[in-house]
């Protein structure tokens, strides 16, 4: 019987395609299910072997805590750069968005707490 080992949505591509190159270099026997044509169901590499599941965890496991460690270690260096981006250079980039997201949460704080306001005002 088959076993989910790592679901692929919001996975970047390479670390996909790397998953499934460490998973075939050891021997594991998996197969791949797609987000299908409205994009619902569930994309995920699977282990068909439950036997093999065990290991391909351990696997799994070390790959992600070495591009962990990989990825702090290229941000660090950026930031030691300095061409790390910031979060004034985020805003920057997208004025409007933010803009719009810092109205959008003030007008829901707005919205949960005026009934409280006003119920305080009238009694």
């Amino acid at each position: 019987m088959s076993a989910l080992l790592f679901k692929l949505r919001n996975v970047p591509d390479d670390e996909a395609e790397d998953i499934r190159e460490l998973m075939k270099q050891h021997g594991i026997d998996i197969y791949e299910t797609s987000a299908g044509n409205w994009g619902i169901s569930m994309p995920a590499i699977w282990v068909q072997n439950d036997a093999q599941l065990p290991e391909a965890k351990q696997l799994l496991n070390q790959y992600q805590q070495t591009r962990a460690t990989d990825a702090r270690k290229a941000y660090n260096e950026e930031r030691r750069l300095g061409v790390a981006p910031n979060f004034i250079q985020k805003v920057t980039e997208r004025p409007l968005a933010i803009a719009g997201i810092i109205l959008f949460c003030l007008f829901v704080i707005y919205a949960m707490t005026s009934p409280f306001i006003k119920l305080a005002l009238t009694s």
